[in-house]
């Protein structure tokens, strides 16, 4: 079975850390994510994808994360059951983050994420010596497919 989860959007506010009765730290938040599509005629629509880090993530994502920040994260879909204030059954459905990344600029980056006049590293395509004794040209006639 296959249980895996990956958005980029931007938190709708800033997140929050909280810590358990047991003193481990957790923090939910809400992410914003575009649809990938724009029926003719209307505006963009967004998701809005409720997240949940623990521990070293959750203090990672309070720490360098804010409202509006772009937000790569992959991780796992878990549902849970609860009974709301008034005795209502609820059904909650949210995304457990494993690992988080940046996507955007940084803060008060003035040049808007682009880096201009950076250096791209490519490496070059490295081939292999081979010995052109070691093989001999078969026939075309000779060969099985």
């Amino acid at each position: 079975m296959l249980n895996c989860a990956a958005i980029v959007g931007r938190l709708v506010a800033d997140p929050e850390l909280h810590k358990t009765n047991t003193g481990v730290s957790v923090c939910s938040f809400t992410v914003a994510v575009d649809r990938s599509f724009v029926r003719q005629g209307e505006e963009r629509q967004a998701d809005f994808i409720d997240i949940v880090a623990w521990r070293n993530t959750a203090e990672f994502i309070c720490r360098y994360f804010t409202k509006g920040s772009l937000i790569a994260i992959d991780g796992s879909i878990q549902t849970r059951n609860y009974e709301d204030r008034n005795g209502n059954k609820r059904k909650s459905t949210e995304i457990i983050a494993n690992n988080v990344h940046f996507c955007g600029p940084k803060a008060g980056d003035s040049n808007g994420g682009r880096m201009e006049g950076a250096a791209v590293y490519q490496p070059e395509p490295s081939f292999s010596t081979v010995d052109e004794g070691d093989f001999k040209e078969i026939p075309e006639d000779d060969l099985p497919f």
